[in-house]
């Protein structure tokens, strides 16, 4: 019987943007369509933005751009794949999600490009 995965949602979101809030919020949304296909498959979803967003704020920071930005966004997707499973990387260019990808393997973690290759829990 597989067991429930935790599973890193990669994809866009500062990528495109300019930074725009609203535009942040859609690829944020994009990334967050993820959550429950890979919770119904009996796994658990997890999107660094929903750890450093509050880290960020909690550190100062008032948006992506804040200077402190640098020291919490990828080093936070980084700390998260010491405890993931796998990593869903959705289409779209993006830095952070290749980096992801990259330190998954390394880590010989399972990278997934579809939902539908996502193993089913049971």
């Amino acid at each position: 019987m597989q067991k429930p995965l935790l599973i890193l949602v990669a994809g866009p979101y500062r990528s495109g943007t300019g930074d725009d809030p609203e535009l942040l919020a859609r690829n944020l949304a994009r990334l967050e369509e993820a959550a429950w296909p890979i919770f119904r498959a009996g796994h658990l979803p997890m999107i660094g933005e929903w750890v450093a967003l509050p880290v960020l704020r909690g550190a100062g920071g008032d948006s992506v751009t804040d200077p402190v930005a640098k020291r919490i966004m990828y080093p936070t997707a980084e700390r998260l794949l010491a405890h993931c499973d796998a990593v869903l990387r959705l289409p779209g260019e993006s830095t952070g999600a290749d980096q992801d990808v990259a330190i998954a393997t390394e880590r010989g973690l399972p990278v997934y490009y579809r939902l539908a290759d996502i193993p089913a829990v049971g």
